[in-house]
């Protein structure tokens, strides 16, 4: 079995001071059902702590009053190289959030900061492989904005088309489990019924070996996981994921997030990372 080494991460996160079910800008999210808000704010906390305890540096900003998934922080930026690629939601309930985001990059020293001019949810429709950056469609983010991104960062840009609206982001339908090295493109884990045919033969072209999510761990936000090359943080749910993970040598990490869940959101949005 493969031995898997850490590496360490540092993360920007959100506290759900005020997150609420007040609107459904996807198919997770019902006004009509209640949400404890102490108790999102309780398991963030605990998310936040297995990063910590796990030894990754997580840094916190300041949530606004009236923007309920702010929360959502991967939504909010992509960090590359210790540039920053902001975003610019779909939403309009959400369009604030990415001002807010982008003046605490500018807060904390980042000067090379690129807002978009076209829709862009940041890390919910852009995954990192360590060469080429996965880009999804198809929902949220324009096509458009993949061409964008690649000028920004000067590396390649593969474009996914989603198809199934439960699986509205790239975050919710793929991660990546370990960035490419010398002849490895690296290792993800996806649920291939959320791709377009096309994307499907692209994905096991470039990834033959990748992990192969079942239905019940893609409806449980099993692929909003994050990975720091052994240690995968994952939704408790998602037990035949975790089983999978532990056989390819990976730690399974399991945390619970089924109030932030109801917003349609896991492990992986409410996690922003830095790349410096």
């Amino acid at each position: 079995m493969t031995t898997r080494v850490p590496l360490t991460r540092r993360y920007l996160m959100c506290p759900p001071r005020y997150f609420a079910v007040d609107y459904a800008i996807n198919p997770w999210m019902d006004p009509d059902t209640p949400v404890d808000r102490e108790r999102a704010l309780a398991q963030w906390a605990g998310l936040r702590d297995t990063y910590r305890r796990l030894g990754h540096t997580v840094e916190e900003i300041e949530p606004q009053p009236g923007l309920p998934d702010m929360v959502f922080a991967a939504n909010s930026g992509l960090v590359l190289g210790g540039r920053v690629l902001g975003a610019r939601f779909r939403a309009p309930q959400r369009g604030p959030e990415a001002e807010h985001y982008r003046r605490w990059f500018t807060g904390h020293g980042y000067h090379d900061i690129t807002m978009p001019s076209r829709i862009n949810e940041a890390e919910g429709d852009f995954a990192w492989t360590g060469r080429l950056l996965l880009a999804g469609t198809g929902f949220r983010t324009e096509p458009e904005a993949h061409a964008e991104a690649q000028e920004v960062f000067g590396v390649p840009v593969l474009s996914l088309r989603l198809v199934d609206p439960r699986f509205y982001h790239l975050d919710t339908a793929l991660f990546v489990l370990s960035e490419a090295t010398g002849d490895s493109p690296g290792e993800i884990a996806y649920y291939p019924p959320a791709f377009s045919p096309g994307s499907q033969r692209v994905l096991a072209r470039l990834f033959p070996d990748a992990v192969i999510a079942t239905d019940a761990d893609a409806e449980c936000f099993g692929l909003n996981g994050v990975s720091d090359n052994r240690h995968v943080v994952l939704p408790a749910e998602a037990a035949a994921l975790a089983g999978r993970l532990a056989d390819r040598g990976y730690e399974p990490v399991p945390v619970e997030l089924s109030e932030l869940r109801k917003g349609g959101g896991g492990p992986k949005c409410c996690t922003l990372e830095i790349r410096k």
